[in-house]
Parts: C-alpha cells; structure tokens; sequence
C-alpha cells in the first residue's frame, strides 16, 4: 500500500480544508465515533459518497460538547447541511452494559476511551448545532437515530421516549443505510442552490426539498389527516397511557419495514406529527459496488497514530460481501436498520477489496472474516420475486423456512474458491455467525441441498480458526419461539455434523455457542434446565450476555409491555438486577463459588433432577 498523504482522508479540521483549497464546505459530518476510513464506518461511507458526487465533505469526529462548542463552530456553516450520527452504535448500548455498568470500553474510540461521546449523542449534537446555527440544514441518521425514529422504550431511562427527531431539534432524519436517500436529498440540494442563487440552504428549504423523498423523516408542526398511502399510528401520549398500543404501533412499523411497497407512518406527537416516508427498494449490486469501490485509505485518520481503536482492529483484515438478514431475530437490530432483503456485492468488488488489504504493510495471508450480518445469506433471494412483494414476514426462516426462499450456498463456495485461490491468502476465516438452521434444511431440490452439505464441510474444514462460533441463543422451545430462533435439537444436531468432520480430517476445534439470559419469557427454571442441557454436551459457557432492551426491536417491546405484540399474551420478564443476576449465574455452574447457591434455588424450586445432572 502506498505511502499516503493528509490530504487522503477528508478534512477534519480547517486547516486540512485550507490545504485542499477549499474556503467553504458543502456538507460537514459530525459523528461519535472516531474517523476511520473505511467501509465499515458509517461516516465515511456517507462522506465519501457525497465527495463522488463533487462536494466538499468534512468529517468532524467526537466533537466536544462540555466547552464553549468550538469543534461544533470551526468549519463553518456548510452550504448544504450538517449531518449528524451517534456512530456505529447507539450511544448507550455503546457505553452500558445490561447491568447498566460502564462497558470494559468504547470499541469506536482511540484506547477504547469512555469519555469520546455523550450520552445520547445524535440529541446532544444537533442541540448544540441548532444553538449556534439555528437555520441551518440538519440531517440525523446511523443506528440510533434510525431505531428511535418512533416513541420507543429507552432502558437507561426506563420510560418511553418521543421520537429523536424531536429531541434533537433535527430538521431530517434519514432510517436505515442511508446511502441512496442522502445521494437524493445532495442533489436536490444543489439544485435549489443553483435555482434560486442563494448561498445557502436553509431548514425550512431542507424540509421542504425532501418531503417526498423515501426513507426520511420529519417533524410538521400540525396533526396530519392521512390518506390511502398512509398507516396511521398511536400518538405519543396514547403510548405513554397504553402499553398495548405501544405494542401495536411496534407491529405496524415491523409490517411496513419488511414490505416491498410500504406506506408512509405518521405518528401524532406534542401537536405535530412525525412523518416517516417508506424505505427505498434494496440497493442493487452496483450501487453496492459503487459505495464499497470509494477510494477509502482503510485506516484510522492520522491524528489517531500511536492509538488502538479496538473496532477497526477487529474488522481490519475483514471483508463485508453482503448487507441485510431475513433471520429477523426478536432482539436484534440489523434487519431493522439494513432491510430483511439482502444486496449482495459482486464478486469483482469483493476481490478487488481483498487485493488492496493485500497491500498493507501488515497483512499476514489470513482474512479474519468473509462474512456479513449472517454469514451464510450471499446471493439468497425470493425464487419468485412476486411472492416476495405481497410478504410482510419479519423472518424468512422462522418459525419455518419459505418454500419460496433460494437458500443455494452455490455462490458463497464460488466466492471461497476464488478468494482462496489467491496467491497473497493463506487462509480466508468465517467469523461472522452462520445460521446453521439453513444448512440442516431439506429443500427437495438436489441441487440446493447438495450445496448446503458441501458448504458445511468446506466451513469446517478450511475456514475455522479453530473455534466456530454459532449463537442457539437459549435452550428452550418456548424462549426461542419467542427470540425467532430454531430448535435447539437443530443446535444437536449441527454440533453432531461438526464433531463428526473434524474427526474424519483429525481437526481439534471447538463450537462456540452463545447464549441469552433473561431474555423475555425465560425464567430461573429454563436457565437451569439450559445449564444440564449444555453441561450434558460439555460445554463451559464463555459467550454469554445478559439481555439488553435496545430501542425498537420485539424483545425490547416485549420486556416493556409484558405482552407479546403478535399473540397479546402474557409474557415473564426479569426486570430487576438482582432476577438478571439469578438467571445469568446458571452460565457459570461450574464455577465453585456458584454452586452452592444454584444447589438452594434448585432445592426450592423442587428441581433435584437438574441438581443430579449438574453434579452440585
């Protein structure tokens, strides 16, 4: 990899503006996280889009918020607008822990330092711009904003919250990856400029200019009546009156995320109305292409030498090769924010990325990962799109697999052969999970299933770095129904698969499964009997965590409410820390200072079954 000058990443102070020439900026980025410039930085994927459409970009990373907001001031006022985003992760589930406990560290920040960001950060941002720039544009987007764009529960306040929008005084919000809506609302921009000859952009003009464009959102200052293309939700104040309304609107926003041709959702609030335009049809593999092509440097900006982000060390020798996840998994976000329906980059993309990580100066031969939100879902689409168009399923694997979905792992071996046929690659790993639900699914066609048995044994037998990691999630029937995930007997019977192939080719590794406690509708009991199950297969539990209501996912909507939104029954919940702590001891029977109180828990719960198969 060349030697690489300041002037390669976008500007992040103005000095770095002057030595590229430029006196005004076109778009200024203000972001929590620190500037990586990478495609896995929402930042700088957004700034470098909005460069290749020829505009002045600055990225201002971790500004600081307890001065005199100096960083906030020292670009200027941008043409277009300021654009504003938490970073890769919602600001408190990037600081907290389920136990509500500061995190061993912020991944996204220079030596994993705490004190990068504020707590609710897109809120605190666009305060302070609106404070010092009252008309300027504002556009909010990445996961936080996208996943509060609606009243959602926030666990760190434990009440529900009015939409982001709102409260970060944000004149647009953008939902989901927001490369095709700000690449719209760009060019609209510069052509109202050129237009009307003004010097800048102004929020009312903003707002106005992007009314009808998809996946954004705003605030009017009136309640609006809707028509036939509109869906209706509960108002804020019904929410906070009704749980149960709460849980409807959930359904409603899930139902219209996972349609091909959704409608708008409007949402009454504090005498306005929220107003979220519907998504945009998945990205193609070109504009994939195009946003993975941009000429990234793939390293932190120079400012941060000498310091570890610890996410970009995580992902620098890894490779992205597909967005989207039809798992729709109750507790996680991803299909929420990037779409159940997947868009896959080429193989030409993908090969070219590989060969410019071959060129750093401290590549080794091994790919960490080749992977995506799920390993396993390159190039998987509806057979018939048509069916696909009328669906609203969150899952397109649970509580079944749709007849309709081509689950043919065909490409992805295609895509393995040809990246380790590369002389610089060693070794290729798999680090993302791999849904191993539809590598044990019987299609009845020949050929899907053939591919299904080859790529588990190519997974196994060449791209494990000695532990697979794979996520069960729990080991009841019941909690799984509930989380959207398979039977554990599936887990049995791929861990059966996977001790078998590692015998036949004299490999020592071992299967990593990741578990849940406390998720809603698990209670003391199934831990316990999730403790004999695991301890009967000889595993001590390492990937464990405690579950955290993040905003905006089912889980989280059913730990607030007590109710499941699609069936209306009751569901058990452990809220407090000290019934959190009960279920999570269960991981670690095996350790001696546990055992004598799982032993009494037992006892009272009249278990000594379980007490007998754990040996306590």
């Amino acid at each position: 990899m060349s030697e690489k000058r300041l002037t390669d990443w976008l500007p992040t102070t103005r000095k770095e503006a002057d030595m590229r020439g430029w006196d005004t900026l076109d778009v200024v980025i203000f972001s929590g996280d620190a500037y990586v410039d990478h495609p896995s930085f929402g930042a700088a994927v957004i700034g470098r889009l909005l460069e290749a459409e020829g505009l002045r970009v600055a990225i201002v990373p971790q500004p600081n918020w307890q001065d005199d907001l100096r960083d906030f001031k020292k670009m200027g006022r941008p043409r277009l607008f300021f654009g504003i985003s938490a970073g890769c992760m919602d600001s408190m589930v990037n600081k907290y822990t389920a136990a509500k406990r500061f995190r061993s560290e912020d991944a996204y920040s220079p030596d994993g330092k705490h004190s990068m960001r504020p707590e609710y950060a897109t809120t605190v941002y666009g305060n302070a711009i609106k404070k010092l720039y009252p008309d300027s544009a504002v556009i909010i987007g990445g996961i936080e904003a996208s996943m509060r764009r609606f009243t959602h529960y926030d666990y760190w306040q434990e009440q529900l919250k009015k939409s982001i929008l709102i409260d970060s005084k944000a004149d647009i919000l953008v939902y989901g990856m927001g490369e095709q809506p700000i690449i719209e609302i760009a060019r609209s921009m510069q052509k109202e400029l050129a237009a009307s000859g003004s010097e800048y952009i102004t929020a009312e003009c903003a707002r106005k200019l992007t009314l009808d464009i998809r996946q954004t959102g705003h605030f009017i200052q009136s309640e609006l009546q809707p028509d036939e293309n509109d869906h209706l939700l509960f108002s804020h104040s019904e929410c906070l009156r009704y749980k149960e309304k709460q849980a409807a609107n959930f359904l409603a926003i899930e139902k219209e995320s996972n349609k091909v041709s959704a409608k708008r959702l409007l949402q009454p609030c504090d005498g306005g109305t929220v107003v979220m335009n519907p998504p945009y049809p998945t990205m193609t593999t070109e504009m994939l292409d195009h946003s993975f092509d941009l000429p990234y440097t793939r390293l932190p900006h120079p400012k941060y030498k000498g310091k570890r982000i610890p996410a970009y060390d995580m992902i620098k020798f890894s490779v992205n090769i597909h967005r989207g996840c039809f798992g729709g998994c109750s507790f996680c976000t991803i299909s929420a924010h990037q779409g159940k329906f997947i868009a896959n980059r080429s193989e030409e993309s993908i090969l070219r990325e590989i060969k410019e990580i071959t060129k750093m100066p401290d590549f080794k031969g091994y790919l960490s990962d080749l992977g995506g939100p799920s390993a396993n879902m390159y190039m998987m689409r509806g057979h018939n799109t048509d069916i696909c168009a009328k669906c609203s399923r969150p899952s397109c694997i649970q509580p079944k697999v749709c007849p309709n979905l081509n689950i043919d792992h065909t490409p992805l071996l295609e895509l393995y052969r040809k990246v380790d046929a590369l002389p610089q690659i060693k070794k290729s790993f798999i680090g993302s999970g791999v849904r191993y639900d539809m590598l044990l699914h019987k299609t009845g066609d020949k050929k899907s299933d053939e591919a299904a048995k080859r790529y588990t044994e190519e997974l196994i037998r060449n791209h494990v770095s000695g532990r697979l990691k794979v996520a069960p999630e729990h080991t009841s029937d019941r909690v799984l129904k509930l989380m959207r995930k398979p039977s554990f007997r599936l887990f049995h019977e791929f861990k059966r698969i996977f001790d078998k192939i590692n015998a036949q080719y004299n490999l020592r590794q071992q299967l990593i499964p990741y578990f849940i406690s406390s998720h809603p509708g698990s209670t003391i009991e199934s831990m316990a009997e999730l403790a004999a199950e695991t301890q009967q297969l000889n595993f001590h539990l390492e990937q464990v965590q405690d579950f955290t209501p993040t905003p905006m996912t089912m889980s989280t909507e059913m730990y607030y409410t007590g109710i499941n939104p699609e069936t209306k029954e009751q569901i058990e919940c452990a809220r407090t820390m000290r019934e959190k702590e009960a279920q999570r001891m269960f991981f670690f029977w095996y350790k001696p200072e546990e055992r004598k109180r799982l032993r009494n828990i037992l006892k009272q719960m009249g278990r000594n079954d379980l007490i007998a198969k754990l040996h306590i």
